[in-house]
C-alpha cells in the first residue's frame, strides 16, 4: 500500500511541477500582461504600466524558480532517491565519445524540456492560426 501512495505522492508532484513550469512560460507573463493593460489608463500609457509588468514578471519568475525547486526536493524524498533519469539528451553528449556529460539529468530537467516545447508549439499554433494580421491593410 505505501508504494501506490509514494508513486500517486510522485506522480503528483511531476504534475504541479508541468503547472508550475507551464506557468513559468505561459502564465506568468499573459497575467501580468493582463494586469498591466487595467492598470494603463489610456492606449499611450506612461512608464509606470511597463514597469509593474516587468518587476512582477521577474518577482513572480523567482517565486515560481522556488517553487519548482521545492517540488523538485520533495520529489527526490518521496521517491527517496536523487531524482536522477537515465537518459541522454544529444546537445549533452560529449564530441570525445565519453559515455557521460558529468551532468544527471533530473525529472525537473524534463519537465523544463516539455514544458518550454509545448510552449513554443502553443506560440506556433496561436501566431499561424489564430492571430490576425498585424500590419495596416494586411
Amino acid at each position: 500500500m505505501g508504494g501506490i501512495v509514494a508513486k500517486l505522492g510522485a506522480a503528483g508532484l511531476v504534475l504541479l511541477m508541468v503547472f508550475f513550469a507551464m506557468m513559468l512560460w505561459i502564465g506568468i507573463p499573459l497575467g501580468w500582461l493582463y494586469i498591466g493593460s487595467q492598470v494603463a489608463s489610456s492606449t499611450q500609457p506612461s512608464a509606470g504600466p511597463y514597469m509593474l509588468v516587468a518587476g512582477g514578471i521577474a518577482v513572480s519568475v523567482i517565486v515560481d524558480a522556488l517553487i519548482l525547486s521545492r517540488l523538485n526536493r520533495a520529489y527526490q524524498r518521496v521517491t527517496k532517491s536523487d531524482g536522477r533519469v537515465q537518459l541522454q539528451f544529444a546537445w549533452l553528449r560529449s564530441l570525445r565519445g565519453e559515455r557521460t556529460s558529468g551532468r544527471p539529468t533530473t525529472v525537473l530537467d524534463i519537465v523544463m524540456i516539455a514544458t518550454v516545447a509545448m510552449a513554443a508549439l502553443a506560440a506556433g499554433v496561436w501566431f499561424f492560426l489564430f492571430a490576425g494580421p498585424s500590419l495596416p491593410g494586411g
